[in-house]
């Protein structure tokens, strides 16, 4: 049933994902979906997760850069798909939807957060990160970054500011 609702979200988006539809193309009923989505987004949401997981998963390569820059390569490739400008629309409302704020936070970002920490971590324990660094706080640097050029659209994410933003990080800013 979330395959139905994840190639729905990744094809067309959110505007035509209705209950019925899912119901009828899953062969489910309608009851049952609302028992266990409380929302149209909520539902989306799941399907999206379950479709992109994964694409978004975290290669360990023993070269976190290149890790870092596949990992932002295939975001950016979501994103760029109806399923990412989905995923956009969800993040807008759950700034007014309390329920699909913490569906959000439950079914997508932290588990995303969490596999980004543990890969950091492990890139840290080997000597690739300063022991000194805040882990978390790379993840906000990099992937807030993204998602500010995704919401406030005044610039494009291509893929040379993908690499700046990896080399930007491991190189550091300061002049040489």
């Amino acid at each position: 049933m979330l395959a139905v609702v994840g190639r729905i979200v990744l094809a067309e988006g959110i505007a035509d994902l209705t209950f019925e539809r899912v119901a009828r193309l899953a062969g489910v009923s309608r009851t049952t979906l609302h028992k266990w989505w409380p929302s149209r987004g909520a539902l989306a949401l799941d399907g999206y997760f379950h479709a992109v997981q994964n694409t978004l998963a975290f290669d360990d390569t023993q070269d976190v850069r290149a890790d870092l820059r596949h990992q932002l390569h295939s975001f950016a490739g979501v994103m760029a798909t109806p399923g990412g400008r989905a995923l956009l629309e969800i993040i807008g409302t759950s700034q007014t939807d309390a329920d699909l704020a913490a569906a959000y936070r439950r079914l997508y970002s932290s588990g995303r957060r969490e596999l980004a920490y543990e890969r950091l971590t492990r890139a840290r324990e080997r000597g690739e990160i300063r022991d000194d660094v805040d882990v978390r706080v790379l993840v906000d640097q990099l992937w807030g970054a993204v998602y500010h050029r995704l919401l406030v659209p005044d610039e494009p994410v291509t893929p040379a500011f993908l690499d700046a933003l990896v080399d930007n990080l491991f190189d550091g800013v300061a002049p040489r």
